[in-house]
C-alpha cells in the first residue's frame, strides 16, 4: 500500500529523528520512481527533512529556504498528501507555524507529522520497534553524529561519481 521507503522515512522522522537519513531514503526512491520531477511529493518530503536538519543545527536561512520550497510543493500536491495518509490541513498549519519559528529564530523542537491513516501509523510504530527506536521521542540535540551528520558521512561515492561525470564531459568536448 505504501512504499517501504516512505515507511522508512516516517520511521526515521518520528523515531531517531535522523533527518539526514530521511533525505537519503526518499532521494533514492524519488530517483527510481519520479526522477527529474522537482515538484514531486517526494521532493516536498525530502525538503521538509532537510529543513528540519538545518533548523536543528540553527541554520535558519537554509531551514527557511527549504521549508518554503516544501510548502509550495505541498500546496500543489494536496491530493498526494491525502494518499500518503497525512492530514493536509494539519500539516499545512504545522509547517506554517514552523516557518514562523524559523523566521524568528526559535530554537528547534521535534515535531510529528499528522498521520491520519491508522494503518500507516501502526506500520510506522512497528517499524520503529524493529529499528530499536521509540516512536515520537524527542531529538537528541547533544548527539553530534546526528545533528552534524553531513560532516561525518563517507563521501567516496559522491566524489567518484562527480569525477566520472567530469571525465565524461571532458571526453565529449
Amino acid at each position: 500500500m505504501y512504499p517501504k521507503e516512505y515507511i522508512q522515512f516516517l520511521t526515521h522522522f518520528h523515531g531517531d529523528r535522523d533527518y539526514f537519513e530521511c533525505h537519503e531514503v526518499l532521494e533514492e526512491y524519488w530517483k527510481k520512481t519520479d526522477s527529474g520531477n522537482k515538484d514531486s511529493i517526494w521532493v516536498g518530503l525530502i525538503l521538509l527533512a532537510v529543513s528540519s536538519y538545518h533548523h536543528r543545527r540553527s541554520n535558519f536561512i537554509g531551514a527557511k529556504k527549504t521549508l518554503e520550497k516544501s510548502l509550495k510543493i505541498f500546496e500543489t500536491q494536496v491530493d498526494e498528501l491525502t494518499i500518503l495518509g497525512l492530514d493536509k490541513i494539519l500539516l499545512s498549519e504545522s509547517l506554517k507555524k514552523r516557518l514562523s519559528f524559523i523566521e524568528t529564530e526559535v530554537v528547534y523542537e521535534s515535531f510529528d507529522l499528522p498521520i491520519c491513516d491508522t494503518v500507516l501509523l501502526e506500520l510506522c510504530k512497528k517499524s520503529c520497534i524493529s529499528e530499536g527506536f521509540t516512536w515520537g521521542q524527542k531529538s537528541d540535540i547533544t548527539n553530534n553524529n546526528l545533528v552534524h551528520r553531513h560532516k561525518f558521512r563517507d563521501r567516496t561515492d559522491v566524489i567518484q561519481e562527480r569525477y566520472q561525470s567530469l571525465m565524461m564531459r571532458k571526453g565529449s568536448e
